[in-house]
């Protein structure tokens, strides 16, 4: 499918796509780049056979390929656009796994002045709480679902290569337009996240009193599992979403507000009933996942 994969960025995400390129004879040449304090990172991507070969030097990494994969924190994007425009070619497909996706339309625009049409905006809803490419996994985007957010000037071709790309290492592709997805995003991604690392913040402080993750039970595990995540990564998911994440973290105090006085005024009812509702808005969630 691809003569050349350059991969910026070979971490989770990163390693992942090379792994399940390679798997799927997508591509003859996977090469890693990334800064001079990247070296022992890349190393270790070509030592587990990740890649093929490594470059710090931007000219050199993009020379030859015909596909360019930007999976860096989406905080850098910016950066890797301008590093990238004195040697963007026409005739090679670029696109990126930003969680966030105005802010990367917005970060094209100001290095370019425009969205050049063969950069196809895409965000795969898969990870892991584990970082770095030794957590890679061949298999990461099986069945996982991939958002691309084209613009109106998209190159058609590219499109479906890039469609065609995640579809092949087992992705199920959506197509929406960039503030839809940052909006279902922040719902759906970016406030559980928020809300597991605010659990554990508050009380892992008091764990230092009163020791009371030693009887944290499954149900803490299940729901604290994300506040794992990278820390740098989602802070800069924060920074890149927050129009989107303000209004409803208002929402979820509110709602949180709306609990409390239920259990203060002892309204077992209308509790029972704001449990049943989310009871059965969740089974909802699992069928609407099994189809």
């Amino acid at each position: 499918m691809f003569k050349q994969v350059c991969v910026i960025g070979v971490g989770l995400i990163g390693g992942s796509i090379a792994k399940a390129a390679r798997a799927n004879n997508l591509v003859e040449t996977l090469v890693g780049f990334g800064r001079l304090d990247d070296v022992e990172n890349l190393q270790l991507a070509k030592d587990l056979n990740v890649i093929d070969e490594f470059y710090t030097d931007i000219e050199t990494a993009v020379k030859d390929a015909d596909c360019v994969i930007i999976a860096t924190p989406v905080a850098a994007t910016e950066s890797v656009f301008k590093i990238l425009k004195p040697f963007w070619s026409e005739k090679t497909i670029y696109f990126d796994v930003g969680s966030t996706k105005g802010n990367v339309v917005a970060a094209a625009e100001t290095v370019f002045g425009f969205v050049p049409d063969n950069f196809i905006p895409a965000h795969p809803i898969a990870g892991a709480e584990n970082s770095g490419v030794q957590a890679a996994l061949v298999d990461l985007f099986v069945n996982k679902r991939l958002i691309i957010t084209p613009l109106e000037n998209t190159n058609a071709v590219a499109l479906q290569k890039t469609q065609q790309f995640w579809e092949k290492i087992g992705a199920i592709v959506s197509i929406m337009d960039e503030q839809q997805h940052d909006s279902v995003l922040a719902a759906t991604s970016h406030l559980p996240h928020l809300l597991a690392f605010a659990l554990v913040d508050m009380l892992g402080h008091r764990d230092e009193q009163e020791d009371i993750f030693k009887f944290a039970a499954g149900g803490f595990r299940d729901f604290t599992r994300i506040a794992s995540s990278d820390p740098t990564m989602w802070t800069a998911i924060c920074g890149a979403n927050k129009m989107e994440l303000l209004p409803l973290l208002e929402q979820f105090k509110t709602e949180l507000s709306k609990i409390q006085n239920l259990i203060e005024t002892n309204d077992e009812a209308k509790l029972f009933e704001l449990f049943s509702y989310a009871n059965t808005a969740r089974e909802r969630f699992l069928n609407q996942r099994q189809k």
